[in-house]
């Protein structure tokens, strides 16, 4: 998969601190189209952002069957995988973590049901937002994330996002 970015403190403004030691961290996402044409993003109320459905791949688990799983729990609905997009290393030295992102488009299979959060979502004010394509731009654009973490998924799923519109166009 074509890597499109890799991104470091100092790309944010933020310093880096020498000498991190980074443990790796395998995460996929998606670009979650329904039928009426619109993506799934999540909005994290409590930091001012939102994000792509996504998350980390388990030991053994396949990357197909991670995305599933994690837009089932995220977005509440089971996904077909219909492209590449591309993948994100992001080097976070406060969380001594390199994780890298694979994002995919894809579309919904069946009915969309409910979300099924975990504690630490809930707390961050988790909820689903389905956009149009130009909106879901704009959203991710015009945030201003509260927090650290916040800017490093700003930054990686707005270049996701727009890597897969580019994609969809052609």
């Amino acid at each position: 998969m074509e890597l499109l970015k890799t991104i470091k403190d100092e790309n944010l403004g933020f310093s880096h601190k020498e000498g991190v030691s980074y443990k790796k961290r395998k995460a996929v996402r998606a670009i979650v189209f329904d039928n009426e044409g619109r993506i799934a993003l999540l909005n994290v109320a409590k930091h001012n952002y939102h994000k792509l459905p996504g998350g980390g791949v388990e030991e053994g688990e396949a990357l197909p069957e991670a995305l599933n799983r994690e837009t089932l729990e995220e977005v509440g609905c089971n996904v077909e995988i219909t492209g590449e997009v591309g993948r994100i290393v992001e080097f976070r030295d406060e969380f001594k973590e390199e994780q890298e992102s694979l994002c995919y488009l894809a579309k919904v299979i069946g009915e969309k049901g409910s979300s099924n959060f975990t504690e630490k979502e809930v707390s961050q004010g988790f909820n689903v937002l389905w956009a149009n394509p130009t909106e879901a731009v704009k959203i991710l654009d015009e945030d201003k994330p509260s927090n650290y973490e916040g800017e490093f998924i700003k930054a990686r799923d707005t270049i996701l996002l727009k890597r897969a519109l580019e994609i969809s166009k052609n």
